[in-house]
């Protein structure tokens, strides 16, 4: 375990010294500095009822401080933080604000909200939620990140469900529901460790610094904040592990190329002697960790890990896909150099069935399955269909049908010719229409005209590829004229297409 470990209620130098820059155009911005959390502190969040979010308030509840917020409509998350004792608003109200709070938001609080103004009336501090997160993690011994483009939901989650049924009494704060414990977060003044996804789509990534940092995997992602793609994330998670101090450990996915850029970048003379450890993970014998004789079955996979030269045991997981494997690859090797025992900890993967909206399984009859997953990238999609196609073939399906509601415009116009090549895993290809998020309607980048394109790039699917325009409420009917017995159906997008499975699954 780490030595020279920070006093629960004492904090270090790396603390927040200067106010939060604007993580990007319009976004609101810190008013004060933020010293670290003590004790009498009071906070109230701003959009109090999303995962991130809600997390935060959980914890801080649990720590003994003085909770409220408001969200535009109820949710669970309000629902068990009321029950724990936090004031909760229904509506965004200048009213609600307590004077003498700590403002929590994030980046989609726009200025104009009556909250955020009632703030700035009274000269209250207003934090973004990752100068808090920071806050957060600086009370714990020791914290363990979970970063890059793809994965950290699942990993973060796995890591904290381990360290909970193992008895490690963990904190955490990550981006879904665990269905086995069912929370996104916890907390309690006896937790030495702390588990965290961090989340780089708005830069603010570069503020953490955890004393174990995994990194799954590097791609172009949210390029309405990244102008220039993948070269952005490399320079922003290249200031992350430079920040780092040398007592630190960045557990890296040495099979992905774009963490292989980003060795490259710190392989540079002039970081010579300035960076922490750097431990690779890898289905290959050339890592420091890796997996070999991987071996899928039809409720997920197992595999034996090799650290350091030394075989240490068989894991076993519910999870599915060869993508997964590095998942829980990237959690044992974090565990491990956290301290804890492979053979304490390894035989609780197995128990872990994956967050909510990752290949989660909605439906299932004699007949028909329908999974649900939160795929919204290329790579995600590809992941997923390849996982799904392996799973089939283990339980006799005949078609992967994929239901694919693209999200974001931005995010469709500037990965459209990899969305293309993103579905030949599939037997069938429905698409909806866009989940805006907030986007204005693109006119040549949209759903019809990506069926169109699609059709064109891949003349074998012309008559297994439909576009069905509407809400998702009112396309299941239309849907469920394509479904044959003997499908898996695959569900797939970051918006409201979550609902479309139960709604498919009540009329099947």
């Amino acid at each position: 375990m780490f030595k020279g470990l920070k006093r629960f209620f004492g904090f270090d130098q790396r603390g927040c010294k200067t106010p939060c820059d604007k993580v990007s155009e319009g976004k609101a911005s810190c008013s004060k500095v933020f010293s670290g959390l003590k004790r009498g502190d009071k906070f109230h969040f701003i959009a109090m009822g999303g995962v991130g979010q809600s997390a935060l308030a959980k914890i801080l509840v649990q720590l003994g401080f003085e909770v409220s917020g408001s969200d535009m409509s109820d949710s669970k998350y309000l629902k068990e933080l009321k029950e724990l004792g936090a004031k909760v608003y229904i509506g965004h109200n200048a009213e609600n604000v307590p004077v003498g709070a700590h403002i929590v938001l994030s980046s989609a609080i726009k200025e104009g909200n009556p909250e955020l103004s009632r703030a700035r009336e009274l000269g209250l501090n207003i934090l973004h939620r990752s100068d808090l997160l920071l806050a957060i993690t600086q009370k714990f011994p020791l914290s363990i990140g979970f970063a890059g483009t793809h994965g950290k939901t699942t990993t973060s989650g796995l890591a904290s469900y381990a360290l909970s049924k193992i008895g490690a009494d963990a904190a955490f704060a990550v981006g879904g529901i665990i269905p086995e414990i069912n929370t996104n977060a916890n907390a309690s003044k006896n937790s030495n460790i702390f588990v965290a996804e961090l989340d780089e789509s708005d830069g603010t990534i570069s503020k953490y610094s955890p004393e174990i940092l995994v990194i799954n995997n590097l791609e172009a992602d949210h390029l309405d904040f990244y102008k220039n793609g993948l070269v952005d994330v490399l320079e922003t998670f290249k200031n992350l592990v430079l920040k780092l101090e040398k007592s630190s450990k960045v557990i890296v996915n040495a099979d992905d190329s774009g963490v292989l850029k980003l060795l490259e970048i710190l392989d540079a003379e002039e970081f010579k002697g300035k960076l922490p450890e750097i431990i690779k993970f890898s289905l290959n014998n050339e890592a420091d960790i890796f997996a070999q004789k991987v071996e899928f079955n039809s409720t997920g996979a197992e595999f034996e890990v090799i650290y350091r030269s030394e075989n240490l045991g068989k894991i076993s997981t519910s999870l599915k896909g060869i993508h997964n494997v590095y998942n829980a690859l990237a959690v044992c090797a974090a565990l491990i150099e956290a301290g804890l025992e492979f053979k304490k900890f390894a035989p609780e993967f197995i128990g872990f069935t994956g967050m909510g909206r990752r290949f989660q399984q909605v439906f299932k009859n004699e007949n028909v399955e329908i999974v649900d997953d939160y795929a919204h990238h290329p790579s995600e999609i590809k992941a997923t269909l390849k996982a799904a196609k392996e799973y089939a073939d283990k339980a006799g399906k005949k078609r992967t049908v994929a239901i694919f509601q693209p999200h974001r415009y931005t995010r469709l116009k500037a990965l459209f010719d990899d969305f293309l090549e993103s579905f030949t895993g599939a037997d069938f290809l429905i698409v909806v229409d866009v989940f805006s998020a907030g986007d204005p309607k693109d006119a040549e980048f949209n759903s019809e005209t990506f069926v169109e394109n699609f059709k064109k790039k891949h003349p074998e699917m012309v008559e297994n590829t439909v576009y069905l325009p509407g809400k998702i409420d009112e396309i299941p009917n239309e849907v469920i004229k394509y479904i044959k017995d003997g499908d898996i159906i695959l569900t797939l997008g970051a918006g409201d297409i979550t609902k479309l499975g139960k709604l498919i699954g009540e009329m099947l």
